[in-house]
């Protein structure tokens, strides 16, 4: 059952339309690496409990704190962009996000899979929509077409932890709230409606970013719901826990072929266990930079490049079932 909003927000849709475009290397391009796999069938892991986890996760912008409530994902200033990545794919399974979405107009809370390919997988969350979660899909980097976002309901998502879950399987996917499924795309769908069903080995990718920064386009503010006033922050995302089943754990993940199709993927099985563990590294600030999490020195992420990065800047929405354009 979807969520229904009454809001269609008057977006320039025309001017943003982004898709991530660059990627560092393309498989359906190119022969690239293996991309390194999560050996473990399944992985848990508590920032509240247990502070960050620097040999699973990559801070690739900002700075992420630890403490008793969990991975603190902060907004100050214009700029503010934090941002974590796993430092593996998983090909198929299923991936929980225990948190509470960020305040404030214009920012964008987001969990999400991505792909070497461009294949992506989304939850998305706007600051002035404490009820509502956005999901998405892209493959492939395709972006043209309409109907993928549908809206569902998270109620007290600023103030309430909740479980965000991504079930994603090779005929289908589901998004659930607290284990209740208010979505479900199948492969069939997608391939109509979206061009392209998400099918090739993906990471996790969490952050934080101010869509209504000034510097931004037009259309990006009017979707993230407007200018943000930094007098009001600081803005914050709190992650508790991230929950992984792998439903193909080895060592890597190695594309076939240029198809991107889920066939062509070849699976090292070499080192595959049972489950993953981390080391618990208590309450600490961690900064982005060149290399992995945790080390020294900092990374800006501009508020159009996050933007850009991942396919957050959509060209419509699809309510309760009905798609909804919106022209100039």
């Amino acid at each position: 059952m979807h969520f229904l909003t009454s809001k269609l927000l008057p977006l320039l849709f025309a001017s943003v339309v982004t898709a991530q475009t660059t990627t560092s290397c393309n498989p359906t391009e190119k022969t690239c690496a293996a991309d390194t796999a999560l050996s473990s069938s399944t992985y848990t892991h508590d920032f509240a409990t247990d502070g960050f986890d620097d040999a699973n996760w990559n801070i690739t912008a900002g700075n992420v704190t630890t403490t008793s409530s969990g991975a603190l994902f902060t907004i100050k200033e214009s700029g503010d962009a934090p941002t974590i990545r796993s430092k593996w794919y998983i090909f198929f399974g299923r991936v929980s996000f225990i948190m509470r979405s960020s305040p404030g107009t214009g920012i964008v809370s987001s969990a999400i899979l991505l792909s070497d390919d461009l294949d992506e997988l989304d939850w998305e969350f706007l600051g002035g929509e404490a009820d509502v979660a956005q999901t998405n899909y892209f493959g492939k980097g395709e972006s043209s077409t309409t109907n993928r976002e549908v809206d569902v309901a998270a109620s007290d998502s600023q103030t309430t932890s909740h479980n965000y879950t991504i079930v994603w399987n090779k005929d289908s996917t589901e998004w659930l709230v607290d284990g209740v499924v208010l979505r479900t795309l199948t492969a069939d769908e997608a391939v109509s409606g979206g061009n392209s069903y998400p099918q090739t080995p993906m990471d996790v990718r969490i952050g934080i970013w101010a869509g209504g920064d000034s510097s931004n386009a037009e259309g990006t503010i009017e979707w993230a719901g407007g200018e943000t006033d930094y007098g009001q922050g600081p803005f914050e995302m709190v992650l508790e826990k991230v929950e992984v089943v792998n439903d193909n754990p080895g060592s890597g993940y190695t594309y076939g072929d240029t198809s991107g199709d889920a066939d062509s993927i070849e699976v090292d099985e070499e080192g595959a266990t049972t489950s993953a563990t981390s080391e618990p590294s208590g309450t600490k600030t961690n900064t982005a930079s060149g290399s992995a999490g945790g080390s020294t020195g900092t990374a800006t992420a501009t508020q159009s490049g996050f933007c850009a990065e991942h396919m957050f800047c959509n060209s419509t929405k699809r309510i309760a079932g009905a798609t909804v354009v919106f022209t100039l």
